[in-house]
C-alpha cells in the first residue's frame, strides 16, 4: 500500500489504524464576526453530524494534513465548512488560544471524540465574508455571545465544543 505524500490524505482503512496507534493534529476554529473595535458579536456554529453520530451544533474543526502549516489547515477547515468567500483574517504566524486533547472515554479530559486521541490547537477566527455552509453542515447560524453561551445551545453541542467554545469567548474578553 502506498501513501500519497503530497496531499497529506490517507485510505479509510490506513487512517483508522493511524487513529488506533497514535494521537493526531487537530485544529478547531471559532468563526467570529467583530465589531470596529474587535470585540466578538457573533458567533457562527455549524450544525452537523458529529462524530459520536449526533446531529449537533459545534465549531470549525479538522486534520491537519502533513506538509501542510497550521494556518493553511485552519483556512481550509473554514473556507471547506463557511464557503469560499467566508475569508478569514488569520494572522501569518497565529498562535492557538488553548489546545485540547480529545479521549475516546469522554470522562478524561471533559473532550470527547470516539474515534480517537486527538490533540487539537484552538483558534478565535475574525471571517469579514459571506459565510455560506458547505454539504457537509446541515446548517450554519450566527449568534451572539450570551446567546451561543445559553443553556439551549450548549445542550445541542457535543464532544465538549460547549467548553471550548465558553473558553474562546473569555479569551476574547467577550464570556456573558
Amino acid at each position: 500500500m502506498t501513501t500519497e505524500i503530497e496531499g497529506g490524505w490517507l485510505s479509510d482503512d490506513r487512517i483508522a489504524q493511524v487513529r488506533g496507534s497514535v494521537p493526531l493534529v487537530y485544529i478547531d476554529a471559532v468563526p467570529v464576526r467583530v465589531d470596529g473595535l474587535g470585540n466578538v458579536t457573533e458567533i457562527g456554529l455549524l450544525l452537523r453530524v458529529a462524530a459520536d453520530g449526533t446531529i449537533s451544533r459545534m465549531l470549525v474543526t479538522g486534520r491537519v494534513q502533513l506538509n501542510e502549516r497550521v494556518r493553511e489547515a485552519v483556512i481550509r477547515h473554514l473556507e471547506k465548512d463557511l464557503g469560499p468567500m467566508a475569508m478569514p483574517q488569520m494572522p501569518p504566524d497565529p498562535t492557538p488560544f488553548t489546545i485540547v486533547e480529545y479521549f475516546p472515554d469522554p470522562d478524561r479530559s471533559g473532550f470527547h471524540d470516539p474515534r480517537h486521541h486527538a490533540v487539537s490547537l484552538a483558534f478565535v477566527v475574525p471571517v469579514v465574508g459571506d459565510c455560506q455552509p458547505t454539504q457537509e453542515a446541515l446548517d450554519l447560524t450566527w449568534f451572539s455571545p450570551a446567546q451561543a453561551v445559553s443553556e439551549r445551545v450548549r445542550n445541542e453541542m457535543t464532544g465538549g465544543h460547549d467548553r471550548l467554545l465558553r473558553l474562546a469567548l473569555a479569551h476574547a474578553g467577550q464570556l456573558p
